[in-house]
């Protein structure tokens, strides 16, 4: 009885005021998903206020060091997923990448059918930030964001683009999709920053 008292006290610790924890990995997404057949035809851009621009293709990505993450996942609309595990790179080894410039303060992450999401430089680069091909010890479905997606657990959800195609990198920070259309520019579940007027 006790123990069972103290787990629930735990898991309560790790979950954001108003969320709920469930098992499902529920599918939210806007527009439709993209199904690849041909992954010789995919590659990731990396571009704005860098030196030069990099595309990567998929071969490239899957050649660099690879990492794998444990961590809870919250998204905006209410649920919690705890105990994920990720498999992918860390976006600092993208970062490698790529000659950045010292300026560049913000990232747009861009995704198929024109989704964006913004963030501070300072949240991408986070150890807990990766781009990641797995969940669980399984390829990302199409639904969840095969080939590759962002993974930023310290934010909410939306912020962790599925579908990536490219990152651009900014002097200014810039709205994304979600972030046009009502939501917060920064995201952070712990203060419940759902909305631009939260």
């Amino acid at each position: 009885m006790y123990f069972g008292k103290e787990k629930s006290e735990k898991v309560s610790e790790r979950v954001p005021p108003n969320q709920v924890v469930t098992k499902k990995w529920p599918v939210l997404h806007y527009g439709n998903v993209p199904y690849y057949e041909d992954l010789n035809k995919w590659d990731l851009r990396l571009f704005g206020h860098v030196e030069e621009e990099v595309r990567l293709t998929y071969d490239e990505i899957m050649d660099l060091p690879q990492t794998e993450l444990k961590n809870d996942i919250h998204c905006v609309t209410g649920w919690s997923k705890l105990d994920n595990r990720w498999q992918g790179i860390a976006t600092q080894e993208i970062l490698k990448k790529v000659n950045v410039l010292p300026e560049a303060k913000y990232v747009i992450i861009h995704a198929e059918e024109g989704w964006t999401t913004n963030l501070p430089m300072e949240d991408f680069m986070m150890d807990t930030s990766m781009l990641a091909h797995s969940h669980d010890g399984d390829t990302l479905t199409p639904e969840h964001g095969f080939p590759l997606r962002a993974v930023v657990p310290h934010l909410y959800f939306w912020k962790s683009a599925k579908w990536v195609r490219g990152i651009e990198f900014l002097t200014d920070n810039k709205p994304g999709f979600w972030e046009r259309n009502g939501y917060h520019m920064v995201g952070r579940p712990w203060k419940e920053e759902r909305f631009s007027w939260d």
